[in-house]
């Protein structure tokens, strides 16, 4: 007996150190039931090609293995279509040696109704959060030991804060009862960057959060907790780059795993030329184009080559997977343009098949609409592309509002930026799909670029939460916060959220030493938020906008019963406007109420505005 168990023991020791020959398989599970039934498996392990695969279970077929020159790697394609929720076996064998060992891979059961998840749309506002910088609810991962960057210097715009996971998961409430719907946090993944790593861009691992921002148990809780507070969660996903200190960056899985690998490994880096117009330019030759798309962002974050077949799989089951796994409300995709647009497109397209009522964002920051609507789905492109995109970024009409807004009225200056920039909309496909936003991760504060002028910061904010989009707006922008010391400094747009860290003197979060203007700031987008969150005028409701005319801007949303107006207002007098020029709308004689003053009128021939300012009316009393 002793020795039949000593006999299991060597045995149990010996498969053991047999299945260590394997460090990782991407995806780490699967799902039964998914639209695409075939999965493939990135298995890494010292000369694990060696060893050929094989799966005896009559569930599962083996359809492919493919090698490549780095003999760590080994790709196997199988069927799961008849695979049952459960484990079954891979065995790794190799001809006339003993050593054969074996792993067990699961698929799981999908969540009920996955395929119908719905995404985010107009009805939605975002709230976009940078996590380093939101809240610190967890002060014991602030140092990890073992990643490469371990400090916390809050004076530093550019090192580690400390706001996590937990942080956002404590200010839900916060959260939803400003009236957003959904939120936003830049990357949480892996970023064992030397430095700046805070902002999460430069991925390191594909299949695991940051230690300094959680677990994945705490990321798995903040999806559940996100969904009871009625909030989806959008995750913001890279496939263009990774970071440098990316494992596979120290064996790499091929020959041409990342754009001009060998230059890079001779110590030659080549980085795009950021013309994002090849994507669309008729006569743009293929030097700039193959620049565009394979040189490097920058030198830390290595440009992926989504040519490679077998990497191209790896990205889009990649982001399947934490679909899956985190019950996603969306998906932003960074960099969009800067990606092998062929691959982009079946990058969205395989997404959208498993989830065909889902949403994905695309980051194009350029300011020619003609641009932003070249990549939304259904857009009769002159070349016959097609994105399967249902999403992309307002950078036209942000900046739009910015300058109708700063401008002195004029014939072609002033508010008629923003009249005409809306007119821009028979462009897109479907305009009502395009998120807009007026500040970012990326760009000034809003009330930096009005001059930290409170009315105008409160126009902007109104007219853009009115118009027919989805709606994302910056952490700390409903209180103020501002980059004016140093205007579009990353770390300072970055800042932090005062009242996220224990012994903050404000605390925004429930409105401690805040001044007047944060204050009336933060109780004015409490509440257009939260009348646009129950408003059909606005999330389905027709648009109809009147040239702006005497210094006045005025827009009505219309649904039924329901009609939103906005009227901006530069006079700095205070004005009698005429409102039988707005007779189609048919609002003569109807009461309409203020959402701001909760002041009720009837509408008839004009009405009296004391001051420049934003009015937003509604006939719901």
């Amino acid at each position: 007996m002793k020795f039949n168990s000593l006999l299991i023991l060597i045995i149990m020791v010996g498969l053991n150190s047999y299945a260590q020959k394997i460090d990782r398989i991407e995806p780490p599970n699967w799902w039964v039931g998914m639209e695409n039934t075939e999965l493939e498996l990135m298995i890494h392990g010292q000369e694990i090609s060696s060893y050929s695969p094989v799966i005896e279970d009559s569930e599962i077929e083996l359809k492919t293995v493919k090698r490549t020159e780095n003999k760590n790697y080994i790709f196997i394609t199988i069927n799961v279509s008849k695979g049952d929720v459960g484990t079954f076996k891979i065995d790794f064998k190799k001809k006339g040696r003993k050593n054969n060992f074996s792993v067990n891979y699961e698929l799981k059961e999908r969540k009920k109704d996955s395929k119908l998840r719905k995404g985010f749309n107009s009805s939605d506002a975002i709230y976009l959060i940078t996590p380093d910088r939101f809240a610190n609810g967890d002060t014991s991962n602030d140092i990890v030991k073992g990643l490469r960057e371990t400090k916390i210097n809050r004076k530093d715009d550019y090192a580690r804060h400390g706001g996590d996971i937990k942080g956002i998961i404590d200010h839900l409430d916060y959260i939803s009862d400003m009236g957003f719907t959904s939120i936003w946090p830049t990357p949480l993944l892996e970023n064992d960057m030397k430095e700046s790593s805070y902002h999460g861009y430069a991925i390191t691992d594909l299949y695991k959060p940051d230690p300094r921002f959680g677990t994945m148990e705490e990321y798995l809780e903040l999806a559940k907790q996100s969904k009871e507070n009625g909030l989806k969660l959008i995750m913001d996903q890279v496939v263009n780059h990774i970071g440098i200190e990316h494992w596979w960056m120290r064996d790499l899985p091929a020959k041409d795993w990342v754009n001009f690998q060998k230059e890079s490994q001779e110590g030659e880096l080549i980085f795009t030329n950021h013309r994002r117009t090849v994507n669309q330019d008729l006569y743009a030759s293929k030097k700039d184009k193959d620049l565009m798309h394979n040189g490097w962002f920058v030198s830390a974050m290595p440009d992926l080559n989504q040519n490679n077949k077998l990497l191209a799989t790896y990205l889009i089951q990649n982001s399947i997977w934490w679909v899956e796994t985190l019950d996603l409300g969306g998906i932003r995709q960074d960099t969009y343009p800067y990606s092998d647009k062929q691959f982009m497109s079946n990058w969205s397209g395989a997404i959208m098949k498993e989830y065909p009522n889902f949403s994905i964002v695309g980051e194009e920051w350029s300011y020619n609409p003609l641009l932003v609507a070249y990549w939304q789905t259904g857009h009769q492109n002159k070349e016959g592309y097609e994105s399967n995109l249902k999403s992309t970024m307002d950078f036209p009409m942000q900046k739009a509002i910015i300058d109708g807004l700063m401008e002195e009225e004029s014939w072609d200056e002033g508010f008629v930026k923003m009249y005409e920039g809306l007119a821009n909309d028979f462009n897109y496909t479907t305009p009502q799909d395009i998120m807009v936003f007026l500040d970012n991760h990326d760009k000034s504060r809003v009330f930096t670029e009005l001059k930290e002028d409170l009315t105008k910061t409160k126009m902007a904010m109104g007219y853009l939460l009115a118009l027919p989009r989805i709606a994302q707006v910056f952490y700390g922008t409903e209180i103020l916060m501002n980059d004016t010391a140093n205007p579009g400094d990353h770390g300072l747009v970055r800042s932090d959220f005062p009242g996220g860290w224990k012994g903050d003197k404000v605390n925004a979060f429930i409105g401690k030493g805040l001044t007047k203007d944060q204050k009336e700031m933060q109780s004015f987008l409490k509440k257009v938020l939260n009348y646009r969150k129950n408003s059909e005028a606005i999330h389905v409701g027709n648009t109809i906008h009147f040239a702006p005319e005497n210094g006045v801007y005025v827009l009505f949303r219309i649904f039924k019963n329901e009609v939103v107006t906005v009227i901006l207002n530069k006079n700095k007098k205070a004005i009698e406007l005429d409102l039988t020029r707005f007779k189609e709308i048919g609002l003569q004689g109807k009461s309409v109420r203020n959402i701001i003053s909760k002041k009720s009128f009837k509408w008839n021939k004009t009405l009296k505005i004391n001051k420049k300012g934003i009015t937003i009316l509604t006939t719901k009393l």
